[in-house]
């Protein structure tokens, strides 16, 4: 008797272990970041004609209208944009690396057990792979719940330090068109560059709704910690909503980090944006100086 207990006992730590191993789960997420602010200063450039005005609202849009698909198991997750198919000419460097700067690009591995997070980005003609400690989010548990895609949610917010090589977080000066007339009115010929006009916030407050339901302390990007899949996050300017979810699929996705590039940690990283934009700022300052006309490039090669 004592034999058959022991082999269901065995059989049954068997099942419990291979269906934690089989657990997995695929969530898709829309991200839609504000342009608002963008757009009403861009409005307001006379040197901008209407056509290249509608030129760069169609670019913005792709670069800050995203979809993005998770896939999770029980302890580790991945989280990638969703390939689409470039027009001819619309695929080039420079979209490359403001889609790396809007959270797109690469793929985004945690590992909530470890605490770390792996990804992969393409800056300037550089594959780089960031390795660091996944932050840790000081999540305020709060008592409003509301329904995602049929599942019960919960709400929760956190502070937490804006990352400076994510373009998402720039905020325009709201002093800065008083500042431009002002120098319009002394009859200086100053230039300013399109970056001068936007600033960046030390911190941002997360509001985020996970759902028990799905116990995973997963979500997009590099949010995690809940007891639960987080099925939205908001941050005040980007909404980055759950659209699907798929629980244990047949055909299993293998999640892992990936290898490419080189390796760098996250603060090298920022510094590295910010150098190379800080150059690049430069050089079209010069250049604006020469030809009359400074600013940023969207897209092209």
């Amino acid at each position: 008797m004592k034999k058959i207990v022991l082999s269901f006992a065995l059989l049954f730590s068997i099942m419990v272990s291979q269906a934690q191993k089989d657990f997995q789960g695929m969530a898709v997420y829309e991200s839609k970041t504000s342009t608002s602010e963008f757009k009403e200063r861009m409005a307001g450039n006379k040197e901008m004609s209407p056509d290249m005005l509608k030129m760069i609202e169609e670019r913005m849009k792709k670069m800050f209208e995203k979809t993005f698909i998770l896939n999770f198991d029980k302890s580790a997750s991945i989280y990638k944009e969703e390939e689409k198919l470039e027009a001819p000419g619309q695929g080039g460097g420079g979209m490359r690396m403001m889609s790396s700067m809007m959270g797109g690009g690469g793929t985004f591995y945690k590992n909530a057990k470890d605490k770390s997070y792996t990804v992969d980005k393409e800056f300037m003609g550089k594959e780089f792979l960031i390795k660091d400690s996944l932050p840790n989010l000081n999540w305020k548990m709060e008592t409003e719940t509301r329904v995602i895609g049929g599942y019960n949610c919960f709400k929760a917010t956190a502070v937490r330090p804006v990352s400076k090589s994510d373009f998402r977080n720039f905020r325009p000066k709201k002093d800065e068109a008083k500042k431009t007339e002002e120098l319009k009115t002394e009859g200086k010929e100053k230039k300013t560059n399109f970056m001068d006009e936007f600033e960046l916030p030390k911190e941002i407050t997360i509001t985020a709704w996970y759902t028990p339901e799905i116990p995973v302390n997963q979500g997009p990007e590099n949010y995690w910690g809940l007891p639960g899949l987080i099925l939205e996050v908001n941050d005040g300017k980007t909404v980055i909503l759950c659209s699907k979810v798929v629980m244990n699929a047949k055909e299993k996705v293998e999640i892992k980090a990936p290898t490419t590039g080189k390796v760098i940690s996250q603060k090298e990283y920022d510094e590295t944006v910010v150098k190379k934009m800080d150059e690049m700022r430069e050089m079209n300052q010069g250049q604006g100086q020469g030809q009359g006309r400074g600013g940023m490039r969207f897209g092209g090669n």
